[in-house]
């Protein structure tokens, strides 16, 4: 890697070294298939359809990352425990939560940093949601 590689890799954001917005739209739609048929986590959505679940969390996941405030803009500051409190979040939905988002995540094949960078917040994310 050339020196102006290198420095346009490190001015980039990790929104943009993860792929943009595809890369979450496609990571979000991986794990909702798998929510969508999963016996543990599919009852706890109460909209028939999960496209607008999918939607927030991909947004989230963007801003989060350093993506466009899409989501603070339409809902405001993501309290993500607030919003899930009235979830019956136990050890075994939290640990379904991780098993299909890890599998989605493998499945983007991203270079090992940036899947442990990934993994390391969302893996934290899940056992902070965990309310039972």
């Amino acid at each position: 890697m050339s020196s102006s590689d290198e420095a346009s890799a490190e001015s980039m954001s990790p929104f943009e070294a993860f792929g943009g917005s595809a890369f979450f739209t496609e990571l979000v739609a991986n794990f909702y298939r798998r929510v969508a048929v999963d016996p543990i986590l599919r009852p706890m959505y109460p909209d028939a359809d999960l496209t607008e679940a999918e939607r927030r969390l991909c947004l989230f996941l963007q801003q989060y990352w350093g993506g466009p405030q899409t989501y603070s803009d339409e809902r405001g500051h993501p309290r993500l425990r607030l919003r899930h409190a009235p979830y019956h979040i136990d050890v075994a939905a939290r640990d379904r939560w991780m098993e299909l988002m890890a599998h989605a995540v493998h499945e983007q094949q991203l270079p090992p940093d940036l899947e442990d960078t990934l993994w390391e917040y969302l893996g934290s994310a899940a056992m902070s949601m965990q309310n039972v």
